[in-house]
């Protein structure tokens, strides 16, 4: 995995300082790993599934690997990996491990709602 690599939803990587004027993605994420692991690979393949299923192509992600730039893990707090950090929209958010307890992501990266919504009567 490349140290700092932004994808789109076409898939082709980009520096995340793209000059082009294109309209900025809704979400940016950046997915914190520590080398090219099992678990950083699932990561990333969990993360780009549920952008590509749930965001309609409005995200942009990031890849810090840690073993290549370490001291950008001080910036976000990050202290363990893989750790998915939601940059935009506002509030952070973090996300520890490898993404894929579906449920728990989309509930965490507010996808989803946490409870059951209830409906007015009368």
């Amino acid at each position: 995995m490349a140290s700092k690599k932004t994808e789109r939803r076409s898939g082709k990587p980009q520096t995340s300082n793209n000059n082009s004027g294109a309209k900025p993605a809704k979400w940016r994420l950046r997915l914190y790993v520590a080398g090219n692991t099992p678990n950083s690979i699932a990561a990333f393949a969990n993360l780009k599934e549920i952008c590509e299923v749930h965001m309609g192509g409005q995200y942009e992600i990031e890849v810090v690997d840690l073993l290549q730039r370490p001291q950008l893990a001080k910036g976000d707090q990050i202290i363990a990996v893989p750790t998915l950090v939601r940059q935009l929209p506002q509030p952070v958010k973090k996300i520890i491990g490898d993404l894929s307890n579906r449920e728990r992501v989309l509930v965490g990266l507010e996808l989803k709602p946490t409870g059951i919504a209830r409906m007015a009567t009368g």
